[in-house]
């Protein structure tokens, strides 16, 4: 069976003829059209809410990495292509609608690990494999919100608390670590304005 073949995002399903042998999670919201390439896509997928992966009509999501903690809530809205990306959810990340995500994109609502340095340690003790989870400190989240009609080019990477505005573009390879206005051009690390695009 071809490796490109995709399949209806149905809760508690297992898809055929899929080389990862799992099920799609039972607290996934998935509109009708939506399709995904193979249960991998939710090997890091945590999420233990009433809802944590909610996805409108005619979605395709491809070789993409839901990778969504305890409490996160991933959103996508109606006719987005999401192409080989990682979606990195500690609480928050919406998509809107007609919003096209490329290969090697990175989405994060966190660092994951604190920025101070005794945090850092602290935090690396917590994780080793003798460490106790518990005692990990605080890590910022902030929600990432990327507005309808959004292009995101390849390898690019957004960080917690960005909001993308409708239309805009963001350049492949861009790092985006403030806020991107409505039907903009941004590219470059860290990200800026490079252009309006063509309509």
């Amino acid at each position: 069976m071809s490796e490109d073949v995709l399949h209806p995002i149905i809760p508690g399903a297992k898809l055929d003829g899929d080389w990862f042998d799992s099920r799609i999670p039972t607290n996934v919201e998935a509109g009708e059209g939506s399709v995904i390439d193979s249960t991998f896509c939710f090997k890091h997928y945590f999420a233990t809410g009433l809802v944590g992966l909610r996805v409108g009509r005619n979605v395709t999501i491809w070789r993409t990495s839901l990778a969504a903690e305890k409490n996160g809530i991933i959103e996508i809205g109606d006719h987005c292509y999401i192409a080989n990306a990682s979606l990195v959810c500690s609480s928050r990340i919406t998509i809107g609608s007609y919003v096209m995500i490329a290969g090697g994109v990175t989405i994060a609502d966190s660092d994951f690990h604190p920025l101070g340095p005794a945090a850092r340690v602290a935090d690396s003790i917590a994780l080793s494999p003798i460490g106790d989870r518990s005692r990990r400190p605080a890590i910022e989240t902030r929600p990432v919100v990327i507005e309808d009609d959004v292009w995101i080019g390849y390898n690019a990477t957004i960080l917690k608390g960005v909001r993308i505005g409708a239309g805009a573009v963001v350049a492949p390879g861009a790092v985006v670590i403030r806020d991107v206005e409505s039907g903009t051009l941004v590219g470059g690390n860290p990200a800026r304005l490079l252009d309006e695009p063509q309509s």
